[in-house]
């Protein structure tokens, strides 16, 4: 024993009782048991909250896809997984499937692009950027429907602002929401103007992390502007891009708002991605079983991309 102990008083470990040790034992399996009672009580509002909005929603909808529903959606026969088999011999289906993707090749590359770039430019500490951050930030403070309504005059064939300036150019105007041709774009137009707040601020956050002292040191050997942005800066910033991206493809398959106050759909189903596919589906046709299979697909599509760009782009992201 040491002197320390013999001052204090204390047994050694060989000199304690087996009663002693079972003691102790119990005592921290009493501390450990209450420490996981309090932190049950303190998740208890989030898990009642996630519950009654995320869990049984999507265990009414899996029990709502087995089964046809009246049109005030009450049960009326269960037919197994025909609901499924009807929806994957739809034509429909693969078509709004086909118009989700489009639309999300054309929204996330884009917008994540022009919010990196407006965050490269305004990262700097230079006079007058607290200006242009504020103004590249301030979509996130408009929501779909308000944003919808904008475009929506911005679009309008004889008194929008956009045809105007065509006009001024002697050019004809466009329909821009009733062309075939335009009304995907213009959709994805004002969804990359409506999520660039939200990335700008994110990436912006990821590029002021880097640390100066990276920045001199370039200087210090010669590395010009564009080669530190694209061999230091962006490599520092992918597990923020890697972020970004994924949000951005999973809010590109579950855009709805703006397609259903500009297009509603159309013309000629252009604009029906699958979450307007299926409010009709549930809420025009009253076909719940169909809707609700056509959710748990989509929530499939969603979890096998998400899963994959973990496989595939985690790889290249460089965590410090």
């Amino acid at each position: 024993m040491s002197l320390l102990k013999q001052d204090l008083g204390l047994p050694s470990p060989t000199e304690v009782s087996p009663r002693q040790h079972i003691s102790r034992v119990q005592s921290l399996r009493s501390m450990r048991f209450r420490e996981n009672l309090l932190a049950c009580f303190f998740l208890a509002p989030s898990l009642l909250l996630f519950g009654i909005f995320l869990f049984y929603p999507l265990i009414k909808s899996v029990y709502l896809s087995l089964h046809l529903t009246d049109p005030r959606g009450r049960i009326a026969a269960y037919v197994g997984l025909e609901n499924f088999q009807e929806l994957f011999l739809s034509e429909k289906f693969y078509q709004s499937l086909k118009v989700t993707l489009s639309f999300t090749l054309l929204t996330v590359p884009t917008c994540i692009l022009i919010a990196l770039l407006l965050a490269a430019l305004t990262h700097n500490k230079l006079r007058g950027m607290r200006a242009f951050q504020f103004i590249f930030s301030l979509p996130i403070a408009i929501s779909v429907g308000t944003g919808s309504v904008i475009w929506m005059m911005l679009y309008h064939p004889s008194v929008g602002i956009l045809n105007y300036f065509l006009s001024l150019g002697g050019i004809q105007p466009i329909g821009w929401l009733t062309d075939p041709a335009w009304a995907l774009i213009s959709i994805s137009v004002m969804t990359v103007w409506m999520n660039l707040g939200f990335n700008y601020i994110v990436l912006l956050s990821g590029l002021q992390g880097v640390s100066e002292d990276i920045y001199d040191s370039a200087k210090i050997d010669g590395s010009g502007p564009v080669r530190t942005f694209v061999q230091l800066t962006l490599p520092l910033v992918s597990p923020t891009l890697f972020f970004v991206f994924i949000v951005s493809v999973i809010g590109a398959f579950q855009s709805f708002g703006q397609i259903h106050i500009l297009t509603r759909g159309g013309p000629m189903n252009t604009t029906d991605v699958v979450v307007y596919n299926i409010y009709q589906d549930a809420f025009i046709n009253f076909r719940f079983g169909i809707g609700s299979a056509q959710a748990l697909v989509l929530f499939a599509i969603i979890l096998i991309l998400t899963l994959l760009q973990f496989k595939f782009f985690e790889k290249k992201v460089h965590y410090q």
